[in-house]
């Protein structure tokens, strides 16, 4: 997924100053107090280039940390007022440094349950996450919930930190106990590489440099293994897509269909399709910031110029012909709901897909996962940080695939009509048209309809395009908010 809800923007990478073997981008999780900050403050510390003043302003702060003779190293990490006032993290912190083969993108994330949303929207840019634990306590429901919402957003490399190894005496024993409950989670959520290092942030035992308090354990320390881990594959893989976000115009010929390549790569002359509309052309012309290329492929942004002028507008998804995406109205996935206000069936809400904006005519809740037992629980409602089960039914069909396949077209999120606010965020598991039984029970909204009524006002032009969406969603909602099933055919 792309993003689940506002987060502050990083700052621009610097360019490395040396061939690094990838970029890894780090995701750091666990409940309150956990040290995440200290943990990623610690690693700065010890393997990154800080300033000579950065280091001096730190020894200079008078905190300590936990009361050692250690300095404070979350305030490395931890850049809002409140959250130095109140030893938490808030807000989503981004910091970069590069080690001698790798340049690492950290993501430090809250651990309180009220901003569980801020470590979703973190989470869903992540390689690798590192879920702290303190050793005291070991496993918590907070640990749970992050662990099933690093499997929604896909991200399977999990690194589990048993922090505070000094306050139970560097015991073994302890940590293979929570070793032993993290590899049900593993199980539980299929990661694919997962490994439990014992570690002391305050101390940078294990963290870069091997610990003599632990001779037991004859692992990998953290940025060991952070540097063997593989960098993000940004070769293009699966079948092509382009979510249409802009159709440009140059004021004479020119008609470009804009937006990042989702997935696998495109040619001047491929035949391309909408999905939606089943309409297809050729690929003319591939252009990007000053100059045309001979062909595109995944992260790479673009305006696709088409042989023919196709009817296509924000919201289609261009795919070669043999390789669509589906066209559904019914979808199944999970997601994370990350509003205060619970789910109400009744109220109106919004899909959006990766450019499109649908309105949903009902959401069944089918199950929440059971964060004691990591069971799916029968349920009909969700709250703030659920992770549920749905199904939802689209009042008009959307392209697109299923997000173990191709997450650029297979996440979502739920937005309240009202108020525009991102409330649920998941990803496809399956999706479909609906059943002929569904069809005889729902309205029909047509495009026929809409012309001649609500939208008669309207022309051809691409603003008077996005109106004519805008209201035919509007109109279905208000007929949903009436009791009204209702489907539309646009």
């Amino acid at each position: 997924m792309t993003a689940l809800s506002a987060i502050r923007q990083p700052q621009a990478v610097p360019e490395p100053a040396q061939e690094l073997n990838g970029i890894l981008h780090l995701l750091t999780c666990g409940s309150v107090d956990d040290g995440k900050s200290t943990l990623i403050g610690r690693l700065l510390w010890d393997a990154s280039d800080l300033y000579d003043d950065q280091r001096e302003t730190l020894k200079k702060s008078g905190r300590t940390a936990g009361g050692t003779a250690h300095p404070d190293f979350s305030l490395l990490v931890d850049g809002l007022v409140a959250e130095r006032e109140q030893g938490i993290t808030i807000d989503i912190a981004w910091r970069y440094f590069d080690t001698d083969t790798r340049r690492f993108v950290i993501i430090d994330s809250p651990g309180h349950e009220q901003y569980t949303r801020n470590m979703a929207s973190g989470a869903s840019h992540a390689d690798v996450a590192i879920m702290l634990v303190d050793a005291r306590h070991g496993v918590k429901r907070q640990t749970r919930r992050h662990a099933g919402i690093l499997d929604i957003v896909g991200v399977k490399r999990v690194i589990l930190a048993v922090n505070k190894m000094d306050l139970v005496d560097w015991s073994q024993e302890k940590f293979r106990a929570i070793e032993a409950d993290f590899r049900e989670l593993t199980l539980r959520f299929g990661f694919r590489d997962a490994i439990a290092i014992p570690v002391s942030a305050v101390g940078g035992d294990n963290v870069a440099r091997r610990s003599e308090h632990m001779p037991w354990y004859t692992g990998p320390h953290l940025l060991e293994h952070l540097e063997r881990l593989p960098a993000r594959d940004i070769t293009p893989a699966g079948p092509f897509r382009l979510p249409v976000q802009f159709v440009l115009r140059d004021g004479l010929d020119f008609r470009g269909l804009a937006r990042t390549v989702s997935s696998g790569r495109v040619c001047v002359g491929d035949r391309v399709m909408d999905a939606l509309s089943g309409k297809s052309a050729h690929v003319l012309r591939i252009a990007t910031m000053g100059r045309d290329l001979e062909f595109a492929q995944q992260g790479q942004a673009v305006a696709l110029q088409l042989d023919t002028d196709i009817d296509v507008a924000r919201g289609a998804v261009l795919s070669c012909p043999q390789t669509q995406p589906a066209v559904a109205s019914h979808i199944e996935g999970r997601l994370v709901w990350l509003w205060e206000t619970p789910f109400d069936p009744r109220a109106g809400y919004l899909l959006r897909t990766a450019t499109d904006l649908a309105p949903i005519s009902s959401i069944k809740i089918k199950s929440l996962l059971d964060l004691e037992t990591l069971a799916a629980k029968p349920a009909q409602g969700a709250s703030v940080n659920d992770i549920a089960l749905v199904g939802i039914t689209l009042g008009r069909p959307v392209a697109v695939d299923a997000f173990a396949a191709l997450p650029g077209t297979g996440a979502f999120l739920i937005v309240d009509a009202t108020t525009g606010a991102s409330v649920a965020g998941g990803g496809v598991s399956s999706a479909a048209n609906g059943s002929a039984a569904d069809a005889a029970s729902t309205f029909r909204l047509t495009r026929e309809m809409l012309e001649k009524g609500i939208c008669r006002d309207l022309g051809s032009g691409e603003n008077d395009r996005h109106e004519f969406r805008r209201r035919a969603n509007e109109a279905a909602l208000l007929l949903r908010a009436a009791g009204v099933d209702v489907k539309l055919e646009l």
